[in-house]
């Protein structure tokens, strides 16, 4: 219930309200003129004004101008007489919320201050729907000042207001999406679809229906209509990540639709008009990818018209400070625990180290870090238990030399058939894996299976040390003679 003041100089009217507005379990206060009831805002507590258009002295237009220079945002509804409407147009365009006319009925009154009310509770609902939304932003903001950071984010500014096609290229947790986000957010589409679509991450046979919709029985279990991520994200953006997965059959469809902005769904025969910008994400070298055939170049060339390059965390160490402490704060925040920043002896060990797994490892370092350590400050000796930690007790010579193989490199290799040329297959030391023969089948074996034991078995994080996708590691184990979890049948 809601704290009400009514300001008419007609005492009759004022019982009328009072008495109306108590029976419907508000708390009504009364006044008789603009000055006292500005006495009685002063105090503060009131939800909703009511007031006469006619009073002595100021008029209830008048009223509304004086409270919306004082700064009062306090919703008005306005009284006037059967011949004044006129009076109650005037005050809807100076901002009052409702006008009631007299004489005054109850019932009329009583809607009238409900839908008033309900009206100012969506609106403190949608400023705090706002403010969660630019929490959300600030949440995705971008971190970093490096000289490549800043290069980057300049493209990104001069980029975002055009229609262009963009191609974020980089290893597996630099931030790819963020930075999409951040050309989304600039643009002048900000406030219509931000559309994401995995290419790797959907069933093969579902791809085309993912991105263009399918009709009802356009195949078994098309149950009904789909809308596809392109009508979905009709006049905002559709980021295609990791889009070096996907079929050639599928790239030349995509082509088109880059092309003539327009599509039909799978199953139908009428064209689709969609206005789309598209924003493409890949950890793969694709000019190299379509300079050996396994991506369309004219695909290539038409997704690239700005493309970008995302550095790994391990080229601009520079940022890897504000990043950890970034990280600690929210996951501080978000646990309730006090955090005042991280040791020199940590910032200097996790600058040493190359990150293979990008910001997305430096993050989970932090927060393993932040949820186990007692202390307010992070020491280094809180980092271990993750492969962070691993390298770092090995001492900083193995950190520099990167004992651990990061996405798309090569770690030095061994052979040879006895203990004194190197360990059996599978076996590392100091980086260096041995190998029994340079049968390839059998180093792409030692790798991947060196791959999973560093991964703890994680076929993700095993994906982004081979510098492969999760699908194409996916089919190396569960290839002929596999069962479903890669194991000898």
């Amino acid at each position: 219930m809601a704290t009400i003041l009514y300001v008419d100089d007609e005492p009759s009217v004022g019982l009328i309200l009072e008495d109306s507005l108590a029976q419907s379990g508000h708390t009504p206060i009364g006044a008789r003129s603009v000055p006292e009831a500005l006495q009685i805002l002063e105090r503060g507590g009131i939800d909703l004004i009511i007031s006469d258009y006619r009073m002595p002295g100021l008029t209830g237009l008048e009223f509304i101008q004086l409270l919306t220079r004082e700064g009062y945002d306090i919703p008005l509804i306005m009284l006037t007489g059967h011949a004044s409407i006129e009076h109650a147009v005037a005050s809807i365009k100076a901002g009052a919320i409702d006008y009631i006319t007299k004489p005054v009925r109850p019932q009329q009154l009583e809607l009238a201050v409900d839908q008033a009310l309900e009206f100012v509770r969506l609106r403190r609902e949608n400023e705090t729907l706002r403010k969660e939304v630019m929490q959300f932003r600030n949440e995705r903001q971008i971190i970093g000042d490096s000289p490549a950071i800043r290069r980057i984010l300049q493209t990104v500014s001069m980029a975002a207001p055009t229609r262009a096609t963009v191609l974020l290229q980089g290893e597996s947790g630099t931030g790819k999406e963020l930075f999409a986000r951040a050309i989304h957010d600039q643009s002048e589409r900000r406030d219509k679809p931000f559309i994401k679509l995995n290419c790797a991450a959907l069933p093969e046979g579902l791809v085309e229906s993912a991105l263009f919709g399918h009709e009802k029985g356009a195949f078994t279990g098309a149950i009904k209509r789909v809308e596809g991520a392109f009508e979905r994200a009709n006049r905002g953006t559709l980021l295609l990540d990791e889009i070096s997965e996907m079929r050639l059959d599928l790239q030349a469809k995509l082509l088109r639709v880059l092309q003539e902005q327009e599509f039909e769904r799978v199953g139908g025969t009428s064209p689709i008009k969609v206005d789309v910008r598209i924003v493409a994400t890949t950890n793969r070298d694709l000019a190299s990818e379509a300079d050996h055939g396994t991506f369309r170049q004219d695909l290539y060339y038409r997704l690239s018209t700005i493309p970008v390059l995302i550095p790994p965390l391990r080229d601009r160490p520079e940022d890897i400070a504000v990043l950890a402490l970034r990280f600690a704060m929210r996951t501080a925040a978000e646990l309730g625990k006090k955090i005042d920043g991280i040791s020199p002896d940590a910032l200097e060990s996790m600058q040493q180290y190359p990150w293979p797994g990008n910001i997305r490892e430096l993050q989970h370092v932090i927060e393993r870090a932040v949820i186990l350590t007692p202390d307010p400050m992070i020491h280094a000796h809180c980092l271990e238990g993750t492969r962070f930690g691993l390298a770092h007790s090995l001492g900083s010579p193995s950190i520099r030399t990167r004992s651990i193989p990061t996405p798309g490199t090569v770690p030095a290799v061994t052979t040879g058939t006895t203990p004194a040329a190197g360990m059996a297959i599978g076996g590392a030391t100091n980086g260096n894996i041995a190998l029994a023969s340079l049968n390839v089948a059998d180093a792409e074996r030692v790798l991947i299976q060196h791959a999973l034991a560093a991964a703890d078995n994680n076929r993700t994080k095993a994906a982004e040390l081979l510098g492969i996708s999760v699908r194409t590691l996916r089919n190396k184990l569960n290839g002929p003679g596999k069962d479903a979890d890669g194991d000898e049948e």
